[in-house]
């Protein structure tokens, strides 16, 4: 159970750190309009079984880890895995339903087609500079929790 906590907070924590360092400067690259189009376009696509299953499949299997594991007594590689589950609960989940999602959401209702160039400008540089803050915490979160879990797995391998 425990691998299957590590793989599916790996792979959310490697998304969240691919677009940070690959999709995101990759958008800013592009005019305002086509920017607010393709990231309406990929949160829309983001919404797919493949996704949800890693990203609350690491909530599911972190809470499952942690409760074998508090099974077994209150050791160092129970708190580094409850640890890691409440920053992954807090920093990474939390974080993208109630902030993430709600700008992603908002965005998606703005219709780039009937809108000035001031307007569409506006409203990527009021969505950007949210949606980064956000999304730089979740991405430090999930990396956070991928360590700590880590450190648990090294941990049970060397014998606590």
């Amino acid at each position: 159970m425990s691998l299957l906590a590590i793989l599916t907070t790996a792979l959310s924590s490697g998304v969240l750190f691919a677009w940070s360092c690959s999709v995101i400067p990759g958008l800013r690259q592009l005019p305002d309009d086509a920017y607010i189009q393709a990231i309406q376009s990929m949160n829309r696509a983001i919404q797919n079984p493949v996704f949800f299953s890693c990203f609350f499949g690491a909530v599911i299997f972190l809470g499952i880890t942690c409760y074998l594991q508090y099974q077994q007594g209150l050791s160092p590689r129970f708190w580094l895995i409850l640890a890691a589950a409440a920053i992954y609960l807090v920093g990474v989940t939390g974080i993208t339903i109630f902030g993430n999602i709600p700008l992603n959401e908002a965005l998606d209702k703005f219709q780039v087609s009937s809108s000035s160039i001031e307007q569409i400008a506006k409203q990527k540089l009021q969505f950007e500079s949210a949606w980064m803050r956000l999304h730089t915490i979740r991405t430090i979160a999930g990396i956070v929790s991928v360590v700590l879990l880590l450190f648990a797995f090294i941990k049970k391998t060397a014998g606590d």
